[in-house]
């Protein structure tokens, strides 16, 4: 096994050969192979995923966590659509935007350029190696995959499938590749080669991401938490804000952009409280609400504390809690979110754009459910994670995200006088 600075090296040359050669058909004509290949070897995937789930399961991991893990069928068939979409969208790389003439005659604006070579670190979804992968090649970048190792079989197989295609294509395998270790020190050894990998983007849990951010020499996109929150306003269509609350929690419970804390303006909270909360209960929904929401719903509805506002659950437990309008709604999702992603529910226009307005988030929904914040839907293709940092990239992060720019003048003899 390589070691990790002698990969990143291997990694480093091969981006700088894709420089020259990574035409736009070139990066079309990978990704359409690696998803034909993802369907031809569909079932080697799900074998080696299979290995993954029962080791797993051996290990006690959680559901939650086994859900992430797991593919199926239509997972594999969902990485394959992702690299064809990719494919059909357009290449940033070497579009010049903003192009002016300036007043002695010459031209100047930016072209988009690679990042360079990034590293992403990676915990329990092995959607994401090909999801990373179909991103960083088609914006021209290099790759470092490491991924956790409860899904080390899957990954294996994937990086396998990606770099026979790479080469199928002419091109070197290590333009995408991954370390192989699944000792924390691999990761320690990753974020300080400053000299050969340009961004660092780790996805998981608070604890992983903070301990690269803190360990890295090399820039970090990250969001810590996803703390995202649903606000029925004072004039919601109720009907309306029972659905968006019940799939902003109930459809996929353990990922980033599902509801923890449901707010609820005082003035509906009576009508609103004593329908949705049973039906969420109904649904496995374990419900800790503020003083307010217990006695509007008695029975069955534990105590919120602090620590409640500040968590991020990713399981079937939401935060409730009556305000007193959209300024203590505000207030109270600036305070305890986590700038990822919030939903009002309202009828009025005014209230939708103080929300819009005055939400300090990278994605702020009107009438329309959390689960909602993601690149494939924001019409990105895959995405390679959610930011909620405010430099560079913020939210849901695809191909644009993936480039930065340089500087392009055009002038005819001009000098600086």
């Amino acid at each position: 096994m390589q070691s990790v600075r002698d990969l990143a090296v291997r990694t480093n040359g091969a981006y700088q050969a894709f420089l020259k050669s990574g035409s736009t058909k070139l990066k079309n004509s990978i990704l359409a192979g690696l998803a034909a290949r993802l369907k031809k070897e569909k079932e080697f995937v799900l074998s080696e995923n299979a290995k993954d789930v029962e080791k797993g399961k051996r290990d006690g991991l959680s559901k939650a966590f086994l859900d992430r893990l797991a593919l199926q069928d239509k997972t594999v068939d969902s990485m394959a659509k992702a690299c064809e979409e990719v494919a059909a969208l357009p290449d940033p790389v070497g579009r010049i935007d903003g192009m002016t003439v300036r007043p002695q005659g010459f031209r100047v604006g930016r072209m988009r350029v690679p990042i360079g070579v990034i590293g992403i670190v990676y915990e329990a979804r092995p959607n994401v190696t090909v999801e990373a992968a179909a991103l960083c090649l088609k914006s021209g970048n290099g790759v470092m995959l490491r991924g956790g190792s409860s899904a080390y079989s899957s990954n294996i197989a994937l990086v396998k499938i990606i770099q026979t295609v790479l080469k199928e294509n002419g091109t070197d395998g290590n333009l995408i590749s991954y370390i192989e270790s699944t000792d924390r020190d691999a990761v320690d050894e990753l974020v300080v080669l400053d000299s050969l990998v340009h961004l660092i983007i780790p996805r998981g849990g608070e604890e992983l991401i903070r301990r690269v951010t803190g360990k890295s020499r090399i820039p970090v996109l990250k969001h810590y938490k996803g703390i995202c929150h649903v606000y029925v306003h004072a004039q919601a269509d109720l009907d309306m804000a029972e659905t968006i609350t019940v799939n902003a929690k109930v459809q996929r419970p353990a990922v980033c952009n599902a509801a923890e804390t449901l707010l609820v303006d005082e003035a509906v909270a009576k009508a609103f409280l004593p329908k949705i909360i049973p039906k969420l209960q109904g649904l496995g929904v374990e419900i800790r609400g503020c003083e307010k929401t217990r006695a509007l719903v008695p029975g069955g509805v534990k105590p919120a504390t602090e620590e409640d506002w500040r968590a991020e659950y990713l399981d079937l437990i939401l935060a409730v809690r009556v305000v007193k309008g959209p300024d203590e709604a505000i207030d109270h999702i600036n305070t305890y979110g986590s700038n990822h992603t919030d939903a009002i529910v309202t009828k009025d226009i005014r209230a939708a754009e103080q929300f819009v307005r005055e939400v300090d988030s990278s994605s702020v929904l009107v009438n329309a459910s959390t689960r909602l914040a993601d690149g494939a839907v924001y019409g990105l293709g895959a995405e390679i994670g959610i930011s909620t940092d405010r430099l560079h990239a913020r939210g849901p992060m695809g191909l644009e995200e993936l480039t930065s720019y340089k500087w392009v003048v055009l002038g005819d003899g001009h000098v600086r006088e």
